[in-house]
């Protein structure tokens, strides 16, 4: 999927981030937040669109947007880098063709074996039943 060069397309939005660090987290915008808009973007097509927005709605915003955060590292450069190579594993995990399902019949033997199960089954609880009344009626 880096075939395709989405670098243009993207904006990124840097904050504080929580965690390890020290004093030095309350001075350093180490927190990277990778903005992709699905809708405007050129280098994808109408059904590739459709895939992202399918597969990733819980990533998507209500303005179309595709959020990837990382906050991993202490290096804000490092972080943008691990942001969009999360980028491009969600874009290829969300573009794979599902294989359709082929339905398949249920074979004749396991058919027939389930039914004489299922009347061995029925006269066990037939002859209880009888013999239950018997006793009930004597």
């Amino acid at each position: 999927m880096k075939q395709r060069n989405f670098t243009p397309e993207f904006t990124f939005k840097t904050s504080r981030s929580g965690g390890k660090g020290g004093q030095h987290v309350n001075k350093v915008s180490s927190k990277v937040e990778l903005l992709f808009h699905v809708d405007s973007s050129h280098l994808l097509n109408v059904r590739e669109k459709a895939a992202l927005k399918r597969k990733l709605h819980h990533r998507i915003s209500v303005n179309g947007y595709l959020h990837v955060i990382c906050q991993e590292t202490r290096s804000q450069h490092k972080n943008k880098q691990v942001a969009i190579d999360r980028f491009y594993m969600l874009l290829a995990q969300s573009l794979i063709e599902e294989k359709r399902r082929i339905a398949t019949s249920i074979p004749k033997a396991i058919q027939q074996k389930r039914l004489k199960n299922k009347r061995a089954k029925s006269t066990k609880k037939q002859l209880r039943a009888k013999i239950q009344r018997s006793d009930f009626a004597a």
